[in-house]
């Protein structure tokens, strides 16, 4: 994603977004929270505020550019939408989100919704896990 990328969600072309996009995109991290984005801005020399990036995302997200995502237990995270559904599992011990996607519970799902007379248009599936207990 470019500069023009962003006039074309309408949204004009700062250095806060330039560099809060580049940094979503490129890190390895894909479940980013406005803290860390911060933490990662400052550490690479950045002067851009905490409030600024809560702003940006906010914006980001209304854009349709990003996903927010409310996980029980913590706080909110980003991620960039590149447009392909996926669930997520957070582990409940450290916080990491790991991505999935199922066929089967996808169809499960639509039959679901189907059998009570729906047509699903949106979903969200997160799963809390722990990890098994070794015997």
């Amino acid at each position: 994603m470019e500069s023009q990328d962003l006039r074309k969600v309408g949204l004009k072309v700062t250095h806060p977004r330039i560099r809060i996009l580049e940094l979503l995109e490129t890190t390895s991290i894909r479940h980013l929270s406005a803290e860390d984005i911060y933490r990662e801005l400052l550490n690479s020399g950045e002067d851009i505020g905490l409030a600024t990036v809560y702003r940006v995302l906010t914006q980001f997200e209304a854009a349709g550019l990003v996903l927010k995502h409310n996980f029980e237990g913590g706080q909110a995270v980003y991620e960039m939408d590149r447009g392909q559904h996926h669930d997520h599992m957070v582990d409940m011990e450290t916080g990491k989100v790991i991505e999935f996607t199922s066929p089967e519970i996808e169809m499960l799902q639509k039959q679901i919704a189907d059998k009570h007379g729906y047509v699903i248009e949106e979903h969200s599936l997160v799963l809390y896990v722990r990890p098994k207990k070794k015997k």
